[in-house]
């Protein structure tokens, strides 16, 4: 039989050893909390470490709250924005253009034209347009990403003939299906004619 410790009687080197070997221990991390509170001496890190590990961080934000008034409100955010950012004086138009590229194809002559001696990023990019293309073609075994709903899906999207098509092929794969597979095959195509 197992017997229960009272964590509210142990002391704070027996608690922390406690939370040393469990470190998931959500109350015992929060117990904690609470008497290093009334210590004045919680740390933000022993704050993080306990949110990490309550489920209900409320209890951990009600006991940092305790005896704290806090004025919420925004009488002050003027004078706040101007103590945090002073008004600076507008910066002087920057010395070279900057391109900006979106996504837009731009030949090797146009990049020519933009280049600049810092630009060493886009030349393995531009190197790359010389290479001839190499045709993409789909891999030898696609039929294992066959399934109903993606003939569902080429259905609803209007491609009855890829539709077919798979479902002729999980009728073979899964062949104590096939009069069901069938059946669709058979409803396509008359929805077809």
């Amino acid at each position: 039989m197992v017997n229960p410790i009272d964590i509210h009687k142990l002391t704070l080197e027996e608690l922390s050893g406690v939370i040393a070997l469990y470190p998931w221990y959500g109350g015992a991390r929060m117990e904690l909390c609470r008497r290093m509170a009334a210590l004045g001496a919680l740390s933000e890190s022993q704050i993080a470490e306990t949110a990490l590990h309550l489920g209900r961080r409320e209890m951990l934000a009600d006991l940092l709250q305790e005896g704290r008034s806090v004025d919420f409100s925004d009488k002050d955010a003027r004078a706040l924005m101007e103590a945090i950012m002073p008004q600076q004086e507008p910066e002087a138009a920057p010395q070279r253009r900057i391109y900006v590229v979106g996504g837009d194809y731009f030949s090797q002559s146009q990049y020519e034209d933009v280049r600049q001696d810092g630009d060493a990023i886009f030349s393995k990019f531009a190197a790359g347009q010389n290479q001839p293309e190499v045709p993409a073609e789909p891999p030898a075994d696609t039929e294992h990403f066959y399934t109903e709903t993606l003939a569902k899906i080429y259905l609803e999207q209007g491609y009855q003939d890829e539709a077919v098509d798979i479902y002729s092929k999980l009728s073979l794969r899964y062949p104590e299906k096939s009069v069901y597979f069938a059946a669709l095959i058979e409803e396509i195509n008359k929805k077809d004619n």
